[in-house]
């Protein structure tokens, strides 16, 4: 499983050039609105050290990682859910994707002007946040207007209960609020998941910081991350020693992209659980709370449809038992059933028929 994160924001907040560090793929970023017509897609690695140890312990002949997918989308301005720019198809881009990074400007570079003049990040992000809003309150009052065209029917007790939950989403929108911070049921999240909405997407606040403001609390949100484009970009081009020796002399201890993934999995409540033996070590994303048999379908529809049993263990156990054999006869290999909950660094051989 793999999942996609699209990178959205006003024009000039240094999106392309975040998205040219993370992916290493070179995009253009001149200094102009628009000039991202089509999304740009980047796949990239997690990092997970844990995969080069169990590499190393099984002799592993492949190393596989889960990756991220990660969507440039052009810039949106005030005014996209009414067609302003380009904006009816970058709001459709979105759309696609499972979670949002809204890249917020909090840099100042006279050199790269600012769509609206002054550097303001909250109203920026009020701005972003409001053309979601706008353009769901559309498709939300065209999906009411049909349910309750259909209703002038015979009873059906699934449409009284789809206008109720359109008129409460309605009333959200109205009140300028997103979608994401409405509680729904488990009924009604189903319902609404048919509708593809951009407000109801969880959403990782991202601020664009300047150079000399890396490694500082310069007071942001809590909800949120920062990040440097500009030092992203110089980590980006370094190799693995040398980037570690330039985050040491900027005192962070992870790059951008470990905070942005770390974020989104916690966002995206996601966990990895990890194969290893001789051919690959791989790891896989799943979502926190998944029971094994549904694990092992994530590798092959015939493991879940023929689970029987699951040989699980830490990975850290793993690694300093000295291997399967090893932790077997240590007995700290435990054998898990249909209703094992996957744990985060689960190390696992599946058995079935």
């Amino acid at each position: 499983m793999s999942f996609s994160l699209g990178i959205v924001g006003l024009p000039n907040v240094g999106k392309s050039t975040l998205f040219q560090a993370l992916t290493k793929n070179k995009v253009e970023a001149s200094n102009y609105p628009f000039c991202t017509i089509d999304p740009n897609v980047g796949v990239v690695a997690v990092p997970d050290d844990r995969l080069n140890k169990l590499t190393k312990l099984s002799k592993s002949a492949k190393t596989i990682p889960t990756v991220i997918e990660f969507v440039d989308i052009a810039g949106l301005v005030k005014g996209a859910s009414e067609g302003e720019g380009l904006g009816n198809k970058f709001l459709s881009n979105i759309r696609e994707v499972d979670a949002i990074v809204q890249v917020i400007r909090h840099f100042t570079d006279k050199n790269v002007t600012h769509v609206h003049g002054d550097i303001n990040p909250e109203y920026d992000k009020e701005i972003i946040n409001l053309e979601l809003i706008m353009a769901d309150l559309d498709v939300v009052t065209k999906h009411l207007d049909k349910v309750t065209s259909k209703m002038k029917g015979p009873y059906d007790k699934i449409l009284d209960q789809e206008k109720a939950l359109m008129e409460k989403t309605k009333t959200q929108l109205e009140d300028n609020k997103m979608l994401n911070s409405l509680e729904l049921d488990e009924e009604e999240a189903k319902l609404i998941k048919q509708l593809n909405l951009l407000s109801i997407k969880p959403i990782i606040y991202l601020y664009n910081i300047d150079e000399t403001d890396v490694g500082k609390d310069i007071g942001l949100p809590e909800d949120s991350i920062s990040i440097c484009a500009k030092t992203e970009a110089e980590l980006a081009e370094l190799d693995e020693s040398e980037a570690k020796e330039y985050m040491k002399e900027l005192g962070i201890s992870a790059s951008g992209l470990d905070n942005l993934i770390t974020a989104s999995y916690e966002l995206l409540n996601l966990i990895t659980f990890i194969t290893t033996g001789p051919e690959e070590t791989k790891a896989w994303t799943i979502t926190n709370g998944t029971k094994a048999p549904q694990a092992a379908g994530v590798i092959h529809t015939d493991f879940e449809q023929g689970f029987i049993r699951a040989e699980a263990i830490d990975w850290q156990l793993l690694l300093d038992d000295g291997g399967w054999n090893q932790a077997k006869d240590a007995g700290h290999m435990r054998m898990e059933g249909k209703e094992y909950i996957m744990k985060d660094g689960d190390t696992v051989h599946f058995h079935f028929n």
